[in-house]
């Protein structure tokens, strides 16, 4: 058997997966561009930007320790825990569009997350550094595992992989939690009306797709591994 493993040169149907997979993540990238793009031409009615508007929230909910900078790159932002700093990216920073307040309550969203203790943030912080090694090390340890015929490494490096799969499966109720504290929030405060509201609506929706995605990537190719393992164990 070619490889030892049964991967020779021909087509395996389990491909397939790893391609719905990657078709999912380029319509939800599309999708979550032209959305921003769509509405990044839509000035807000007052006028603020994305960076007072994110200060505005932390004024809003009481929070003062957390600073907000620009960052570059486009759809750059994030909200780091360990230096409690707010990145907003070059459209959003200094942008008064409707895409730019929703995106920058959206980073907010998760700054309050942290300071009430949000418990699967939480867990998704925990799991950064986990889910980063086994990402890396576990194509490294599945490969050598195939190369030398020795299935309990691939079992390893399934295992490793599984962490970087949780942590996109933990990464879904932090981020659609944010959009629904940013949403609400930015209606408590008056800082978009109803109209511009709905649009920041699909702006943050759109964004969520792509976690969906990403995670379902993750557990169909999770799912390619677990198939291969399990056919080549019976073989």
């Amino acid at each position: 058997m070619p490889l030892g493993y049964g991967y020779g040169m021909y087509w395996d149907p389990t491909y397939v997966l790893v391609l719905i997979g990657v078709v999912l993540s380029m319509i939800a990238s599309a999708r979550v561009k032209g959305t921003f793009s769509k509405y990044s031409q839509v000035p807000s009615a007052r006028g603020m930007t994305g960076a007072q508007v994110a200060q505005r929230i932390l004024d809003y909910a009481g929070i003062r320790d957390v600073s907000i900078q620009p960052i570059a790159g486009q759809l750059t932002d994030h909200y780091d825990p360990r230096t409690k700093t707010v990145s907003l990216s070059e459209p959003v920073y200094g942008k008064t569009s409707v895409s730019a307040i929703a995106v920058a309550a959206h980073e907010c969203g998760h700054v309050i997350q942290h300071a009430k203790g949000y418990a699967p943030l939480s867990i998704r912080t925990a799991l950064v550094p986990v889910a980063n090694f086994g990402s890396g090390a576990s194509w490294v340890v599945i490969i050598a595992g195939i190369i030398f015929s020795i299935q309990s490494l691939i079992s390893v490096g399934i295992v490793l992989f599984c962490f970087a799969v949780l942590f996109q499966i933990v990464t879904l109720p932090v981020e659609f939690n944010a959009s629904s504290r940013a949403l609400r929030i930015l209606n408590d405060t008056g800082i978009l009306g109803d109209t511009e509201g709905k649009a920041a609506k699909r702006v943050l929706k759109a964004a969520a797709l792509t976690y969906v995605a990403a995670a379902a990537a993750a557990i169909l190719q999770l799912l390619r591994l677990i198939l291969l393992f399990g056919r080549n164990s019976r073989d």
